[in-house]
């Protein structure tokens, strides 16, 4: 009788064990890009003195709530405080985009073309 309460207590065990750990997690199920995206990337203004030519870099984006942050390498101003929503399956859109100024992001990449003020940030990016 005990050899059957172990061998069920082992399998109870295994099976929590192996139904916990997904190495199949999606990130775009937890809506959670925070991370590192590296690609090419570059920021233009009214002002050419704050240009920043397109260059190989890094954004890391990080996430505050319900806000994301979105830091760039190479001497570009960081964009703060964008907020998402969800378009099409896997990907996501920041609220008040539009199809010349948006930023775009899922499990994978991440698209910015983003028109603020009179400054331009772009980027084209995988995940690092």
């Amino acid at each position: 009788m005990k050899r059957c309460i172990k061998i069920l207590g082992l399998l109870v065990i295994a099976f929590l064990t192996f139904s916990a750990c997904s190495e199949d997690d999606d990130p775009a199920d937890n809506i959670l890009f925070a991370d590192r995206y590296k690609g090419t990337i570059s920021y233009s203004t009214t002002d050419d003195d704050e240009d920043v030519t397109a260059a190989e870099g890094t954004v890391t984006v990080t996430k505050v709530g319900n806000l994301y942050n979105f830091a760039f390498s190479n001497g570009i101003p960081n964009i703060n405080g964008v907020e998402f929503e969800q378009r099409g399956d896997n990907y996501y859109w920041n609220i008040g985009g539009s199809a010349t100024s948006y930023i775009k992001i899922n499990a994978d990449e991440l698209f910015i073309t983003y028109i603020r003020d009179g400054k331009t940030w772009f980027a084209d990016c995988d995940r690092d």
